[in-house]
């Protein structure tokens, strides 16, 4: 998820009542929540970052290391800053620190995982890619419904309750509505697979995923070997499945495709992609191949924010079709 929800999730479990287990709890917590992103700093380098994305800071070491670091940053603040800032504050406590922060960590690949991006919950003991397919990556319900039940919290503080029912109960609404997208999501797979197997495709690889702000619509991707089709399923109250009416060629077989794909930027592409495409441009100079994801591109193939140029030097010659005999 986005970096706006993760610290929706965290500010709300504070406003729950965990605000009151420590001086410095909110913070804790919301940094908790944000830390596994850490690996960001990667995108200001030359190499592909979704390569980076998602991996050590999202794994089982990372678990682990983040909530110590965090806990020893949020210590340190307390007594050479905070407590000099105000005489007499009573100090962070930290156990407390230290449970808030293990606490905020686990959320962010649990969210994480809900959505089509993926993440890689074993680094570095296993590169597999994982994925819920159960939230957009963007998910403007989650926002509303956290981000109600922290506003109204905060509006009560100075009442008996501090506010912590109404936290309380955007959580739990929150996980009822992750648990429905994330079983509704299952409940539309098998109408694809049933689709797809009354169509003689039964082994078709492919992915439901939820579209942005419409918890009642799914978008199909589906692999039929050298292309890929689109289609979506609706609720009506009960799943629907239906093609799009389009689809994206792979050119997975044409030689520049294949060296784009060798290259070093194209392994650490490759390496992320679910459903890669190339659109291949013999007309320009050099010549290139645009490496894309057909999750996060339109009808065109050439659009959405995770298409890559690759520029190929060597351009290998083109495979000519053997004579007729």
């Amino acid at each position: 998820m986005d970096p706006v929800c993760h610290s929706l999730a965290g500010l709300t479990m504070g406003q729950a009542g965990l605000r009151r287990r420590t001086p410095l709890a909110l913070p804790t917590l919301v940094l908790a929540a944000n830390a596994p992103d850490i690996d960001v700093i990667t995108m200001a380098t030359t190499d592909v970052w979704m390569y980076y994305r998602r991996g050590w800071t999202h794994g089982p070491i990372a678990m682990v290391v983040l909530p110590l670091v965090l806990t020893g940053l949020m210590l340190a603040w307390d007594r050479f800053v905070r407590q000099r800032r105000t005489p007499g504050a009573p100090p962070a406590r930290p156990a407390a620190v230290l449970w808030l922060a293990v606490l905020g960590t686990l959320s962010h690949p649990l969210l994480d995982f809900m959505n089509s991006f993926g993440i890689r919950l074993l680094m570095p003991f296993s590169t597999t890619w994982f994925y819920g397919d159960a939230l957009y990556i963007v998910d403007p319900w989650l926002y509303a419904i956290l981000g109600a039940g922290a506003a109204v919290a905060f509006l009560r503080r100075r009442r008996p309750d501090g506010g912590v029912p109404a936290a309380r109960r955007a959580l739990l609404v929150a996980s009822a509505y992750v648990a429905v997208m994330f079983l509704s999501g299952l409940w539309a797979r098998q109408e694809v697979q049933a689709g797809l197997t009354r169509a003689g495709r039964g082994e078709a690889r492919f992915m439901v995923t939820p579209v942005i702000a419409n918890p009642l619509r799914r978008e199909v991707l589906i692999d039929l070997g050298d292309r890929y089709e689109k289609g979506f399923v609706d609720f009506t109250p009960a799943p629907r499945f239906r093609p799009a009416g389009y689809g994206i060629e792979k050119r997975d077989t044409d030689p520049m495709a294949r060296a784009a794909a060798q290259s070093p930027v194209g392994v650490q592409y490759m390496s992320w992609a679910r459903f890669p495409f190339f659109v291949v441009e013999r007309t320009l100079t050099p010549p290139r191949v645009q490496l894309n994801d057909a999750r996060y591109s339109g009808p065109t193939g050439t659009d959405g924010w995770s298409g890559m140029l690759v520029p190929v030097v060597d351009v290998p010659a083109a495979v000519e079709p053997a004579p007729p005999r």
